[in-house]
């Protein structure tokens, strides 16, 4: 944006500046006004050959408009300082510079047109030659204020910025600029001062509402920035992503309260929105609330299928082993619904109906999973099958599932040896 601003500027002033030159001299070479083609034309060199030319000991030289070409130039050969000190030279010779009322061309009379004895002449506006100058100083402290942002010297762009005038409070990107500048300097509350500034002249424009809502979140600021989020999203018809966005922003800040708060009304506002529910769900696990957990996980996956598992996951942990099944049933992924209907049957203690899954695992190559083959070891274990317990643990490589193996042997041998000891 502040290069689209430069470049508009700067074609502005240089066209302004090379027809003003044209009017005042038609008399031999006008070096001011061929820099400013020159310079127009990307030919900086030459630009810079034909300013060295210009005499400046000379009646008729135009200081304000001399310094105002040599910015130019200095700005578009990235010599920042150098353009910084030609505006301000600028400025210093337009508020001392005469301003002349600009020739008034008027329509020639048709020689058979039918006069009348009272005609008319045309009304001239009266020059003004302050509010000329006004117009002149607000373009250049424009300029500088560009200049000034180049450097990072943010204190003196907001400087720049104000002085000049209502043109530095022209359109909302200006005033998201002021607020920059003033937020890179800590100037925290002048920042926001400057928005709610841009917000009253341009209530239409939703970029410095968002960039309030950012600044408040990085400030810590997290009701404000809500209410703030909020007023934006209305505006623009937020969509569902911004909410989350909005929720993920307070989970990050451990606002778990408040990021639950935004998400109950989010869920209200989009129902049929799977992600907010299962940010909803999280949410309310860090409160230990597993059987609410499980219930908007389920939910969840009536609008994605992909949250199918995390719905059966959740009511097994939440101890509701039945519906745990009944979910798992609906579960298309074969090799994800066995491993699913395992963890649900060692929950419940239901070790026989593992063992009963011995030839779907085998079919779906499940026992190279060392957890898997574990968990049909222990079930043969708990069933009283040592034999086979035996079978299948000694396919076990995995360093702490070896560990339990051993445990398991153990107490295989200790049974072996002395049933009293099983019992």
């Amino acid at each position: 944006m502040i290069k689209k601003i430069t470049l508009l500027l700067s074609l502005t002033l240089l066209l302004t500046l090379s027809l003003d030159a044209k009017e005042k001299s038609q008399e031999g070479v006008d070096h001011l006004a061929l820099a400013s083609l020159m310079i127009y034309d990307a030919r900086f060199d030459k630009a810079a050959e034909e300013l060295a030319l210009v005499d400046k000991k000379a009646p008729t030289f135009d200081a304000a408009s001399y310094f105002s070409v040599l910015a130019v130039l200095y700005s578009k050969q990235n010599e920042t300082k150098k353009a910084i000190d030609a505006y301000k030279k600028a400025i210093e010779a337009t508020k001392g510079k005469k301003f002349v009322a600009p020739k008034i061309v008027t329509k020639e009379k048709y020689l058979f047109s039918i006069a009348s004895k009272s005609q008319e002449k045309a009304k001239v506006p009266k020059f003004d030659e302050e509010k000329k100058r006004e117009e002149k100083l607000s373009e250049l402290y424009m300029y500088l204020t560009q200049e000034y942002y180049k450097l990072k010297d943010y204190k003196n762009t907001v400087k720049a910025l104000e002085a000049a005038g209502e043109k530095g409070k022209s359109r909302a990107g200006l005033f998201t600029l002021r607020a920059e500048c003033y937020y890179k300097e800590k100037e925290y509350s002048e920042a926001i001062q400057a928005l709610n500034e841009g917000i009253k002249r341009f209530p239409q424009d939703s970029r410095l509402l968002k960039q309030k809502f950012y600044y408040f979140a990085d400030l810590k600021l997290y009701q404000a920035a809500i209410e703030s989020a909020k007023v934006y999203m209305n505006k623009v018809g937020a969509s569902s992503k911004e909410y989350i966005t909005l929720a993920q922003m307070l989970i990050s800040a451990n606002e778990i309260e408040s990021a639950i708060k935004l998400l109950e009304e989010s869920k209200l506002r989009f129902p049929s929105d799977a992600k907010i529910g299962i940010l909803l769900g999280h949410m309310y696990l860090k409160k230990d609330m597993k059987h609410t957990t499980a219930h908007l996980f389920e939910e969840s996956s009536y609008y994605d299928k992909n949250y199918l598992k995390d719905a059966v996951e959740m009511n097994r942990r939440a101890g509701a082993n039945l519906h745990a099944l009944y979910l798992n049933a609906q579960n298309i992924d074969k090799v994800e619904k066995l491993k699913q209907k395992i963890a649900i049957y060692l929950n419940a203690e239901e070790y026989r109906k593992i063992i009963g899954l011995s030839k779907a695992l085998k079919r779906y190559k499940m026992l190279d999973d060392d957890n898997l083959r574990y968990a049909l070891a222990y079930s043969y274990y708990m069933a009283g099958d040592y034999t086979s317990a035996e079978e299948q643990l000694k396919f076990i490589s995995d360093s702490e599932l070896f560990s339990k193996a051993t445990v398991i042997r153990k107490n295989i041998e200790k049974c072996t040896n002395n049933s009293l000891e099983c019992l």
